[in-house]
């Protein structure tokens, strides 16, 4: 099967998420996405206070329904800074992939790319994908790419945190599944 993975934070999973994975299918050609939230992510501060296990719920909740949807929790299970080498291997393990898996990063995250672990041999191991985050230019990245061609949206999950614990409205911004975990949960409104 060809499968793409997105990984992240997802603290909380969004619409600008769920529309990158939806147009890696139709636009790429890929039959699996694969949503891997990290436990701890190597290039990102995560606060104290979040739960992986919320955020993995989240991701759960979103994609609930889309069977090419697949939620791992490889990553929140290895309980360490997660490594995308290491979340690949598991996926060549784990599934039946035909061709290079695909890895869906932001246009933001390329520039630090040669800075990751086992760079090399990841460029080796996955065929990039990029989405765009700000905006819809192509950008000369240090490593070859290819394009999803998303629209911009321009939505961020700091930024629905944010909005939540001002008591602005966020509702639209996630799946209304999400929007009812994070109201139940009372999650961000002291972040």
């Amino acid at each position: 099967m060809r499968l793409a993975l997105l990984g992240g934070t997802f603290n909380p999973i969004h619409i600008g998420h769920l529309y990158i994975a939806e147009e890696a299918l139709v636009s790429l050609g890929y039959e699996k996405i694969v949503f891997v939230p990290s436990y701890r992510p190597a290039h990102k501060a995560v606060s104290e206070k979040d739960d992986p296990q919320k955020r993995l719920e989240m991701v759960r909740l979103a994609t609930e329904g889309r069977e090419e949807f697949i939620v791992e929790d490889c990553e929140i299970l290895r309980k360490d800074t997660s490594y995308t080498m290491d979340t690949i291997e598991y996926l060549y393990h784990r599934y039946p992939v035909s061709g290079k898996i695909g890895l869906i990063i932001g246009e933001d995250l390329v520039p630090g790319f040669p800075t990751w672990k086992m760079v090399d041999r990841l460029l080796k191991e996955v065929d990039i994908i990029v989405a765009y985050r700000t905006k819809r230019e192509p950008f000369p990245y240090p490593v070859p790419v290819r394009y999803v061609e998303n629209l911009v949206l321009p939505i961020s999950s700091s930024e629905i945190r944010a909005r939540i614990k001002a008591g602005k409205a966020f509702r639209y911004l996630v799946p209304e599944s999400v929007y009812r975990y994070i109201c139940e949960q009372g999650l961000y409104r002291d972040a």
